[in-house]
């Protein structure tokens, strides 16, 4: 089969690394790249509680991109398997299952929880994370009978949904509703993400919330909001117009573009006051009860910090790896609370304990929230160029989300 995969080698990291500063495009698309498009035999069932699925859609995510562009921490080495097959939003059917999986069978539709937890791993004694349900805070990534991985689509043993088949434990199989089309199923994963972190920081129903980024989380942290029906005003910052458009349709009350005078603009929106300091950026006075940042660069997790009100929190969903330059007096001087959010798990809902994947298929099935719009570009597996490059300029091609087709 086909597949892309990342195949870390310190010369290929080099090269890329000083290479790409000017031509971005040799992180995909040269002999340079760690990123390699390759004949692979099909992943193996690693035991009989194992299924293997073939991919209907492979998302590409803002993680995938940072990967690709060689911008992660090395913090997080350790729990990856090289050389593996990259994605973790799949949608796809079950091609094969194990002799003890009993509830699917061969042609189900289904999404993955990629997330290699305790179970997966094999582990008899899982630990008090996974207890708990909070798979994403396993503590067992790296062991078992797996080779290290966070999830699917970092780990060599499972292969990828970007190629055309994957092996995934039981435990990590959701079937579909026969009415949530494919293109729903592929959103389940990012969606869930969206979840995750507004049931674990949800908005009161008087809050003003900020949510930063106009891309496929930050859109879905806004939908996941109003889907929950939690009436709070929602102010987005995004870039683009058609970013704005999907914001307002998914139910945000105020549009605010980041363009020159998006302080002004945003501090009015979010009924805060601007200070002139004596030099540097403006100083924010009010400002949001509840921010969700979604994009992870400096600027934003900046922005998050000084349009928060005085006792606010933040909620940080973006990708940040290494940076300098953020400026953490607010914290202290206003005694912000901020908060990591990382991937899905276990929530509370509705009085009961549920995986944030059976919400998410919940909320669609019962037509809370359709996600299909937002994936607006489909390619082929063998156009990972054009692919690539139409979601890392997602302003030429108006994109949100991309996805291979397998």
């Amino acid at each position: 089969m086909k597949a892309l995969q990342f195949d870390f080698k310190m010369p290929r990291y080099i090269s890329s690394k000083l290479i790409g500063r000017l031509i971005p495009s040799v992180y995909w698309d040269s002999r340079f790249s760690c990123l390699q498009f390759r004949n692979q035999a099909e992943p193996v069932l690693p035991n009989e509680d194992w299924v293997k699925v073939k991919v209907k859609f492979g998302g590409i995510c803002g993680s995938d991109l940072n990967l690709i562009f060689l911008k992660d921490s090395p913090a997080t080495s350790p729990f990856v398997s090289f050389p593996f097959t990259i994605g973790h939003e799949i949608v796809g059917e079950i091609a094969e299952t194990g002799s003890n999986v009993t509830h699917f069978n061969r042609g189900d539709r289904v999404v993955i929880d990629p997330i290699l937890s305790c179970i997966s791993r094999g582990i008899e004694q899982p630990c008090p994370a996974c207890l708990e349900g909070n798979f994403s805070l396993c503590i067992h990534k790296h062991e078992g009978n797996l080779s290290p991985g966070l999830l699917i689509g970092t780990c060599r043993d499972t292969g990828g949904g970007w190629s055309s088949c994957l092996v995934a434990h039981k435990s990590q199989v959701f079937k579909l509703p026969d009415h949530v089309n494919d293109l729903n199923g592929v959103m389940v994963e990012p969606f869930s993400c969206a979840l995750h972190s507004v049931l674990r920081n949800p908005p009161n129903h008087n809050d003003t919330v900020l949510v930063i980024g106009g891309g496929v989380i930050g859109i879905c942290v806004i939908a996941a909001i109003r889907a929950l029906d939690i009436p709070c005003k929602i102010v987005a910052l995004v870039k683009h117009p058609f970013q704005a458009e999907m914001a307002a349709g998914y139910g945000a009350d105020d549009i605010v573009y980041l363009q020159k005078n998006y302080v002004d603009s945003l501090a009015k929106a979010l009924n805060g006051q601007v200070l002139k300091p004596l030099f540097g950026p403006e100083v924010i006075q009010g400002g949001a009860d509840l921010v969700f940042e979604c994009v992870g660069r400096k600027q934003s997790i900046n922005d998050a910090l000084r349009f928060s009100r005085s006792g606010g929190k933040i909620v940080l969903l973006g990708l940040a790896s290494i940076m300098d330059g953020i400026d953490w007096t607010t914290v202290w001087l206003n005694e912000l609370d901020v908060k990591g959010c990382f991937a899905y798990s276990t929530e509370m809902f509705k009085g009961r304990r549920v995986r944030t994947f059976d919400i998410a298929i919940e909320l669609m099935r019962d037509g809370k929230v359709d996600l299909a719009p937002l994936v607006t570009h489909r390619f082929p597996l063998e156009d990972y160029r054009s692919a690539l490059d139409t979601a890392f300029n997602k302003k030429n091609g108006a994109a949100i989300k991309v996805v291979f087709e397998p």
